[in-house]
C-alpha cells in the first residue's frame, strides 16, 4: 500500500494572502494618503491663519498655501483614480544609480545630524555662523574632504544667504553674536 504524496507547497492562508496581495499590487494609494493629508493640513492652516483686515487687494498671505493645498488635493486624487485603473510609477532607472547596492546610511545619518545641529545653534549662534556650519558639514557628509576651502566656501554662502535673505528681502533671520557686525 502506498501513501499519497503532498505537495511540500503550503496552501494559501486565504484572506490574510488577499490582503496582502492587494496592498502590493496597490501600495502607490500611500502616497496618495500622504497627499491627502498634507493637502488638508495646509488647508487648514491657510484657512485657520489670522490676517490682517486692512489687507489691501485679492492677493494675501492667504492665497499661496491655499492653491498649494488645493492642487495637494488634486494630485491626490488623480494619482489615487490613476492607481485604482492600474497604473504603475516605473521603476528607478537611473544610470547613475546601482540598486543592487545597499543604502548608504553613513551619509544619510550625518546629513540628519548636521540638519538637526543647525536647528539648534541657529538660535544661539545666529544663522550667519549656523548656516556655515549646515554648508560644510553637507559638504563633508557628501564626501568633500577640502579643509583648506570647504570652510571658507560655507561661509561665504552663509553671509550672502544671511544678507539676501535679512537685509533685501526683508526676512529678519537671527544674527547672533554677530549681530552688531553685520
Amino acid at each position: 500500500m502506498t501513501t499519497p504524496t503532498t505537495d511540500a507547497t503550503p496552501a494559501p492562508d486565504g484572506p490574510a494572502t488577499d490582503r496582502r496581495s492587494w496592498w502590493r499590487d496597490y501600495s502607490e494609494l500611500g502616497v496618495c494618503v500622504l497627499l491627502l493629508a498634507l493637502g488638508v493640513l495646509v488647508l487648514t492652516d491657510a484657512l485657520t491663519m489670522d490676517v490682517d483686515i486692512a489687507q489691501r487687494g485679492p492677493v494675501g498671505p492667504r492665497t499661496v498655501p491655499i492653491a498649494v493645498g488645493i492642487g495637494l488635493l488634486l494630485i491626490a486624487a488623480l494619482l489615487a483614480v490613476d492607481v485604482l485603473r492600474g497604473g504603475r510609477g516605473q521603476a528607478e532607472t537611473g544610470e547613475d544609480v546601482d540598486l543592487s547596492e545597499p543604502a548608504d546610511w553613513r551619509t544619510v545619518l550625518l546629513l540628519a545630524g548636521v540638519f538637526l545641529a543647525t536647528a539648534v545653534l541657529i538660535e544661539p549662534l545666529g544663522f550667519p555662523i549656523a548656516g556655515a556650519l549646515l554648508f560644510w558639514g553637507a559638504a563633508y557628509a557628501l564626501g568633500s574632504r577640502r579643509l583648506d576651502r570647504d570652510p571658507l566656501i560655507a561661509a561665504g554662502l552663509s553671509l550672502v544667504t544671511y544678507v539676501l535673505f535679512n537685509d533685501l528681502l526683508g526676512v529678519p533671520l537671527p544674527g547672533g553674536p554677530l549681530m552688531g557686525v553685520l
